[in-house]
């Protein structure tokens, strides 16, 4: 009995009614091919079983692509050096692929990965997955884990998970604002424009609400809050704190209202979330999150999954501390 023949991208290419060269585009340099195209050989690859390698290397020696919006967002470094340190002593190789925010665009990128080969398993870090990119990564069978990615609508069976309680977070700065006098509260975020993600945001916001009345207000990825936050802080029923979505979104609304004549924490509170080395440069009051955990966590349950997967972990879900400095 003959055996199946062999996959090929000449096989995927007339399965998509495209070049060859389309498909190594649409695999290797997604974001110079169309959507509608890039779906279509994603598609036509993941039926066809086809991966520019198919060989699984031992778990000493596998290739782990990790993916988030690093340049964005520095904390997500902080996150992939919890992995290396998982990693330092091992053979599994770690290679980082920057993403656009999820504030900011689309990231083609993560429908091409599971087809191109010589990676073992993938790790994806605060961007939402479309239906395309879990489809794709189930046609490849290639082992995937999400950090602080919540899908709003789920697409079969999710992935494993890690995450933070970021409602927790918020409930812990609504009790530490409360109980220092402040009931109306600024809550300073960034938009989002994919409806298939839970942003963090919005169940910080949904904790710290259980505590005081909140004003949100959306300020575009790197751009001055000033001018709006002194619009409501004029008003008659000013809020008396802020509490920003991180640190540096803290930073920046302290830095403006400043120079505005505003005293922090005379004038306005504020709070931020997630600790690093801004937060206790300025003394900032924050949430803080166990990044290089949460990182250590997500290479091992991906370890798990690719080695066990039918007994590996499929949700973890972290909790933050409180830490009091003098910005409030």
């Amino acid at each position: 009995m003959r055996g199946s023949p062999k996959v090929t991208i000449y096989t995927v290419a007339d399965r998509a009614g495209v070049s060859i060269s389309t498909v190594s585009l649409a695999i290797n340099a997604p974001h110079r091919v169309s959507e509608q195209t890039r779906e279509r050989v994603i598609a036509a690859a993941g039926a066809l079983g086809y991966r520019t390698t198919s060989e699984r290397r031992p778990v000493a020696g596998m290739r782990i692509a990790v993916a988030a919006p690093f340049t964005t967002y520095q904390t997500y470094l902080r996150r992939f050096a919890g992995m290396l340190l998982r990693a330092r002593d091992t053979a599994i190789e770690l290679a980082a692929h920057d993403l656009p925010s999820a504030a900011s665009a689309k990231a083609p990128l993560l429908d091409a990965l599971p087809a191109r080969g010589g990676i073992d398993g993938l790790i994806v870090m605060g961007v939402p997955l479309g239906s395309a990119a879990l489809r794709a990564s189930r046609d490849a069978a290639l082992p995937l884990v999400l950090v602080d990615v919540r899908r709003a609508r789920p697409v079969g069976e999710d992935p494993p998970v890690v995450l933070l309680d970021d409602e927790a977070g918020g409930r812990l700065a609504g009790e530490h604002l409360r109980a220092r006098g402040h009931h109306h509260v600024a809550y300073l975020g960034e938009p989002l424009l994919s409806r298939d993600y839970v942003a963090a945001g919005q169940l910080r916001m949904r904790g710290l609400s259980d505590h005081v009345r909140i004003t949100p207000i959306v300020c575009e990825l790197d751009a001055d809050p000033t001018a709006r936050l002194r619009e409501v802080l004029s008003g008659s029923d000013a809020p008396t704190a802020i509490m920003a979505n991180h640190d540096e979104l803290a930073a920046r609304a302290w830095h403006g209202l400043r120079a505005e004549g505003f005293s922090v924490p005379g004038d306005v509170a504020i709070l931020g979330f997630d600790d690093g080395p801004l937060a206790q440069a300025l003394d900032l009051t924050t949430v803080r999150q166990p990044f290089e955990e949460s990182g250590r966590l997500a290479l091992e349950m991906l370890i798990d999954a690719i080695a066990q997967p039918s007994r590996s972990i499929q949700r973890m879900e972290l909790a933050p501390s409180l830490i009091v400095r003098t910005s409030t």
